[in-house]
């Protein structure tokens, strides 16, 4: 008897790229030992079950696991055909030897690996180019789709001048599909998008069923042709459980009280609806006709069949008209 064929997921363009993307992504920051550790086989399991889920989108960067992610992810993927899945990850952060090594990332970086490694800024062109042939040796890949420039929070001018440019440069000569920027926040992706000529914009946290901030972005990357992908639609982790519990992770801290309050009442809208709280995050992003796709951090197998199951699961129009 054949194996049964691996599910489908819906699919939308990535703005004008002539890339497709998966509507949900497996974000790989998970597989990087994100929090605490986990096993070389869990992650590939997860990139799995992730395929046989219909998923055909993933995301990774050098920061997560201080290159770790982007191991695990190229090991796993290589049983795929290239050009059956999209491939992301980012520059602004180059990996070099660490001068004084504690041991562990888990304080400084947020992932649990030796901290033989340390992350360098580094936004201008030499680095761009340094960082994507670094990521395609540790990816064991001969090209990447979509490169994010990540993070440029405290370096906002040196990645419309510099880091950009660099980046569309190597699209015009075909060397990337996508150029982008991902942050956790609106206001630097906005400049970006009216004063550069980015494809994608990944914006983390900030257009979900809890916090909406980035609205005006995503209604200028509609008006102009760009894509958005949504990635962490459960705010951390707030809205990753049917009810969101005290002490819940609210964008990577303890969540306020009033924003507590707020993810119950949302909650307590799903239920009435007879859907969970974390499928009700899942889908909302794509409601905005700006977002291709949303991401969200997996990593284990377990993780990819929720996700999956919540994306196909499906939404009253009710429901998004009581949480409006």
């Amino acid at each position: 008897m054949n194996p049964p064929a691996p599910a489908t997921m819906p699919t939308r363009p990535l703005g004008r790229t002539g890339l497709s993307v998966s509507t949900l992504g497996f974000g790989a920051a998970g597989i990087g030992n994100l929090g605490y550790a986990g096993s070389d086989l869990d992650a590939a399991r997860a990139v799995d079950a992730a395929w046989e889920a219909g998923i055909r989108h993933f995301d990774t960067a050098p920061h997560y696991g201080l290159g770790l992610s982007e191991r695990r992810l190229g090991a796993a993927l290589r049983a795929h055909p290239r050009d059956a899945y999209v491939l992301s990850t980012k520059v602004g952060r180059l990996l070099r030897p660490h001068p004084a090594p504690t041991g562990s990332d888990l304080a400084a970086g947020g992932f649990d690996v030796p901290d033989d490694l340390a992350r360098v800024w580094d936004f201008t062109a030499d680095g761009v180019a340094r960082s994507i042939e670094e990521s395609l040796t540790r990816l064991g890949v001969d090209r990447i789709d979509i490169v994010y420039v990540h993070d440029p929070d405290d370096a906002v001018d040196e990645a419309v001048s510099q880091a950009i440019p660099a980046l569309i440069a190597l699209r015009d000569q075909g060397v990337v599909r996508a150029v982008g920027v991902g942050m956790n926040q609106w206001q630097a992706p906005l400049r970006m998008v009216l004063e550069t000529d980015l494809d994608a914009v990944m914006l983390a946290g900030r257009y979900t069923l809890l916090d909406r901030s980035g609205e005006q972005l995503l209604d200028e990357c509609e008006r102009r042709g760009v894509a958005v992908v949504a990635a962490a639609p459960f705010n951390s982790g707030i809205l990753a459980r049917p009810w969101p519990v005290d002490g819940a992770s609210f964008n990577y801290g303890p969540a306020p009280e009033r924003v507590l309050r707020q993810a119950r009442r949302l909650a307590e809208t799903c239920r009435e609806h007879e859907v969970t709280l974390p499928t009700a995050a899942l889908q909302f992003p794509l409601r905005h006709p700006a977002v291709a796709a949303v991401v969200s951090g997996m990593r284990s197998a377990e993780h990819v069949r929720a996700a999956a199951t919540g994306m196909r699961t499906p939404v009253p129009d009710a429901l998004w008209r009581a949480t409006r």
